[in-house]
């Protein structure tokens, strides 16, 4: 039994490493995770940092519509993908995001923006109408060449939660770039936003290790915390 199960174990990693090769030029160099076999008529999952896609045993196509299921209309893709996307709020680093207290701060979310996303901007307006909440803002510069420039200033400036919430709120200018050596959690943060597969700003994790990506209303989030 054990050898049976270490060659089961194993055989998904041989397959990724036959069939990235052939996959590359379709889905880009690095992007293939793991290759495994799937339960849908003999397709194979092809896990990627911006989700799934499917092939056969010989890497001969790439398919990249999700699956769903005619009966229940269920995304079965998508299912599976929460699988490879769970998470521990508990275990964020949240060293690493903006701190913003509002109230009391009994109630704590995690968000990932980009200073030049527009709906993170929305978003904002949205978090201002919540009281009694913690806000850790993961500042993630994927959306332009000098988004990583915004997020350093505001990142680097003497009070970053009100350099981040007066920018993105429209209230006070992009604060200055910073003068003298200043590290910032941007590379760090990326990594995260790629191992988490968040595809996009906002997003938004839950104490309860759910998410919700996109932009949200203030009554939404507020439903949301009082589960």
């Amino acid at each position: 039994m054990f050898f049976a199960g270490a060659a089961a174990a194993a055989a998904p990693d041989a397959l990724t490493a036959q069939l990235a090769p052939k996959l590359a030029p379709i889905l880009g160099a690095g992007m293939v995770e793991k290759v495994m076999p799937s339960e849908h008529a003999g397709l194979y999952e092809v896990l990627t940092p911006r989700g799934i896609v499917y092939t056969d045993k010989t890497g001969s196509f790439v398919s990249f519509g999700p699956i769903v299921d005619t009966t229940t209309r269920v995304n079965l893709t998508e299912k599976r993908l929460e699988e490879f996307s769970k998470f521990s709020f508990k275990d964020l680093p949240l060293k690493d995001a903006i701190k913003t207290v509002k109230g009391d701060g009994s109630r704590v979310i995690a968000t990932f923006e980009d200073p030049n996303c527009s709906f993170c901007k929305k978003l904002t307006h949205e978090i201002a109408k919540i009281d009694n909440v913690t806000v850790y803002t993961f500042l993630v510069p994927i959306l332009g060449p000098d988004s990583a420039i915004k997020s350093t200033a505001i990142w680097c400036a003497k009070d970053p939660s009100a350099a981040w919430t007066g920018f993105m709120s429209g209230t006070s200018p992009l604060p200055a770039a910073p003068t003298t050596a200043c590290d910032t959690p941007l590379q760090r943060n990326t990594a995260m936003q790629r191992k988490l597969r968040i595809n996009g700003t906002p997003a938004l994790l839950f104490e309860d290790n759910t998410r919700t990506p996109g932009y949200v209303t203030a009554a939404a989030i507020e439903a949301k915390l009082k589960k």
